[in-house]
């Protein structure tokens, strides 16, 4: 397990869906987070924290409270980016608004990267960080890519194979070269945004993954390693990242 100083395991926050949601005899409107997500995380040695979208009128504000409670974020994957943030009309195949995640996650993001907090960013996070980093999506990848690999539907994922760059932070964690995934998306990054370095691309030359230049910790993966019970070393990486911001954080006695 890691841990830092304190020998206390870092605190991770996840952010989460807010949909309609059914139990019982409730129908309600309800966050909620596949349990894969923090279930890899505290199998790496972390802490689980959920983060649902809040914070109407100022989620910059609820932002920085909650990150000052946090050593490493991890950017979820759901429902697709609001294309109005990037400049663009809507597809008719793009899922529905979710204003209030998209704002909650965008003020986390930046928060965390003001703070120097470590960030793992998942299918819908890549997308998040490109957006937030001035970039652009494809809005439907069938029509930009002619083919429905990425996402075949009825909750199935997708195997594809990556190919990872060498000598990149990713590659450290996963090794060079072919990388099997789950994918499960109908969008995906078409002008990368400022500052992002692409680490991986499945052979249609699509972005897989991405790292961000210069010093800080950012990795977005435009697949779901949380589905691979298996292989936990993206967060095992995070969450050593994690430990060394909580280290670095602590007071001086």
């Amino acid at each position: 397990m890691v841990s830092n100083a304190s020998n206390a395991p870092p605190v991770i926050g996840l952010t989460t869906y807010l949909e309609q949601a059914k139990q019982g005899v409730w129908d309600v409107r309800a966050a909620f987070l596949p349990q894969q997500y923090f279930a890899s995380v505290t199998a790496a040695g972390g802490i689980a924290v959920l983060l649902p979208p809040q914070g109407d009128p100022d989620p910059e504000a609820a932002a920085a409270a909650v990150l000052e409670g946090l050593d490493g974020l991890i950017l979820t994957g759901g429902l697709d980016v609001q294309p109005e943030l990037y400049g663009q009309d809507r597809h008719p195949l793009t899922d529905p608004a979710r204003p209030d995640r998209d704002a909650w996650e965008l003020a986390l993001f930046r928060g965390a990267e003001e703070r120097g907090i470590p960030v793992l960013a998942i299918c819908r996070g890549l997308q998040l960080v490109n957006v937030a980093r001035g970039g652009t999506l494809h809005q439907h990848l069938p029509e930009a890519l002619g083919t429905e690999r990425y996402r075949i539907g009825g909750g199935v994922f997708a195997d594809n194979i990556v190919e990872v760059a060498p000598d990149t932070r990713l590659a450290g964690m996963l090794g060079a070269g072919p990388f099997a995934v789950h994918s499960y998306h109908h969008q995906g990054v078409d002008r990368l945004g400022e500052g992002l370095v692409v680490v991986a691309r499945t052979d249609d030359g699509l972005v897989q993954a991405f790292e961000s230049e210069g010093p800080g910790y950012l990795v977005g993966v435009q697949w779901h390693p949380e589905e691979n019970a298996e292989d936990k070393r993206l967060f095992a990486g995070l969450v050593a990242q994690a430990a060394a911001y909580a280290r670095a954080k602590e007071p001086v006695t």
